[in-house]
Parts: C-alpha cells; structure tokens; sequence
C-alpha cells in the first residue's frame, strides 16, 4: 500500500505532491461547478444592493465569499471521503481514492475537514450576523448528503440543495438580508435541479454497484431510460429557472445568450448519453457541466457590468 502523506519528507517536492494529494481528495478542481454561480450571485446581489443606497460587494466581501465556498465544499467532500471510504476500496470506479489507498491517512482527512470546517464558519460570521447564524445549518446540509443515499434514492437531490446554498448564501453576504430573494431562489433552484440532473447522470456508471451493495440512486431504483427522463426533466427546470431569473432581474442580451449556450451544452449532453451507450461518461462529460457554470458566470458579468443589464 501507499505511503501516507504524513510520512512524505519535508522538502519542496513532498510539500506539493501533499497539496495535490489533498487537493485530489477534496476534487478542489470541481470547484469550478459551483463557485461561478455563487460569483454570479454575488454580482446580481451587487446592482441590487447598490440601487438601493448600499455598499454592494467590496473586495473583502469578494474574498470572504469564496474562503466561505472553499472551505464549506472542502469539509463537505473530506466528511464524504471520510464516511465512504469503505465503500470507495470496494468500487473498482473509486478504489483508488486516495483514503481507500493509504496517501492520506484518515486522521489527518478528518483534520482537514475540521479546519475547513472552522474556515467556513469563520468566513461566513466575518460576513455578517446573518451568514453567520446560518453558518452551521448549511454546513449540516452539505454533509447529510453522505450518508443520504444510504436512504433515499432522492439524494441526489440533496446534492443539488447542498450546491444550490452558495449562490444564496451569497446574495445575503452582499445584502445582509433575505430582501430580494426571489431573484437567487431562482438561481438556487437553477442550480439544484442542473446539479441533481448531472448527478444523475453520473451515477448511471454504478448501477450494478449500487445495487449489489443496498446504496440507492435513481438509476438503481428506475432504472437508465427513466433515470435519462428525470435527468432530462431536471435540466429542463433548470432552463425554465434561469429564464424566469432573466426575466425577473431584467437582464439584457448578453445573459439571454448565455442561457442559449447553456441549453445548448445540456442538450448536447443529453445527446451523447444513451441507454444503450454510457461510454461518454468520463473527463469530457465533466468538463461539459463545468463549461455551463463558466458560460454562466461570464454572460452575467458581461451583461451586468460592460452593458448594464
């Protein structure tokens, strides 16, 4: 088995292959699926709040905002990694985690989901009293979701409510308040449903897993064809969201091209998997729902802050 990283030399090269085992750990490199929308946000809650007299987003704020994402997802994905380990060595898909194969050691996974943890609670009380009362209800939500599909075939729709707390987590860090919030409701149920569609989707590659060990997801208990249909479905309310925001915030041409390239990628998406061919289900399927965020996030800063939207 692989030495632990505990007892890597400390010199430049073991300092940095244990920054990357733990960045592999925490999929630091996903961040890029949630934290454009939770900027979106933080954007969107800008022009509200400075149309009304407020201060709107600083660059202090800014940087808050994301210390709160980074550490709420990484202490989320350490306490995942942390309580499915057992289940990670014995899935050929994820064996070789680095829990399941020795590079970190569960103490020191559990220290850096403790100290991520306290990052985010610490980020979020720096944001305000508000943030920071619910500080510690969103971060229960965020972990339930490991241990969910030990219950409910439905968690992957805990995983998108869990995702769906940044971007208005986000708004409130700007405003200070809930005043508004139809506006990031929309685009936390936007998030919810694209990140409950994809995880769908995604789970379509342990099926017989699933199955064989008592997990539950909605292929394991609809099977593909329907599981393919409520992804579909979920991604069509993602859409519907995201227009009901545009017409809500009375955004203009560049954010409406956005969602036309977003519709675009999750139709092609739902091409390229069939019941019948799962194959696309790798790197390239990923870096697809990370192209929506971007696509996203960019149309919304150029809308709102190079044309006015």
């Amino acid at each position: 088995m692989s030495r632990s990283v505990e007892s890597s030399p400390i010199d430049g090269d073991g300092v940095w292959a244990t920054v990357r085992a733990y960045g592999r750990m925490i999929r630091l490199s996903h961040t890029i699926f949630g934290l454009p929308f939770a900027l979106a946000s933080a954007a969107l809650a800008h022009r509200f709040a400075t149309d009304r007299g407020l201060e709107g987003l600083t660059l202090a704020r800014l940087a808050l905002i994301i210390l709160a994402f980074t550490g709420a997802r990484a202490a989320a994905m350490g306490f995942n990694r942390i309580v499915d380990r057992h289940i990670d060595a014995a899935n050929p898909r994820t064996v070789d985690r680095e829990l399941p194969r020795g590079v970190i050691s569960l103490r020191a996974a559990s220290i850096l989901t403790l100290v991520s943890a306290v990052v985010f609670v610490v980020a979020a009380l720096a944001l305000g009293p508000l943030p920071g009362r619910l500080a510690f209800p969103c971060l229960a939500i965020v972990c339930m979701y490991s241990y969910f599909k030990r219950w409910s075939w439905s968690s992957h729709l805990v995983l998108g409510v869990a995702l769906a707390l940044a971007p208005g987590g986000a708004w409130i860090a700007v405003t200070g308040s809930f005043e508004g919030w139809r506006l990031p409701f929309c685009l936390m149920v936007a998030v919810a449903t694209w990140v409950a569609g994809f995880d769908i989707l995604y789970s379509l590659s342990d099926i017989d897993f699933d199955r064989t060990h008592g997990l539950h997801s909605i292929p394991a208990r609809f099977g593909i064809a329907h599981a393919l249909e409520l992804s579909a479905g979920l991604h069509i309310a993602t859409i519907v969201a995201l227009v009901l925001l545009h017409c809500g915030a009375g955004l203009g041409l560049f954010h409406g091209f956005g969602l036309a390239l977003i519709t675009a990628i999750l139709v092609y998406e739902h091409w390229i998997v069939r019941p019948n061919d799962l194959s696309r289900l790798g790197r390239a399927f990923f870096d697809l729902n990370g192209y929506v965020s971007l696509a996203y996030l960019a149309a919304t800063l150029i809308d709102l802050f190079a044309f006015g939207g």
